[in-house]
């Protein structure tokens, strides 16, 4: 095998594996924050909202992406929950 051309191919397969877990530590911190915000809407008796139902299922979407290591849309719908979370709170 000619090594001129493992060490491109190294290399990209490196930089793919790099790019995957770009977004990890923060889907971790929005999915933490946001189950913990979820819990205290709960606890505040906005779990009957609409807004807390979007965010509800958007929180079960961003586990299952980062389960399959999709961390930048974990971390993108852990946001938005986030979001609609604080809406629920303001009762809308």
């Amino acid at each position: 095998m000619k090594t001129w051309l493992s060490l491109p191919l190294l290399v990209l397969l490196l930089a793919g594996c790099a790019g995957k877990t770009a977004y990890r530590d923060s889907c971790a911190a929005e999915l933490e924050a946001a189950w913990k915000e979820q819990s205290l809407a709960e606890a505040e008796g906005f779990a009957g909202t609409v807004s807390y139902s979007k965010a509800l299922a958007l929180l079960t979407g961003a586990k299952t992406q980062q389960q399959f290591e999709a961390f930048r849309g974990c971390t993108q719908k852990a946001q938005k929950a986030r979001f609609y979370l604080r809406e629920s709170r303001a009762g809308r």
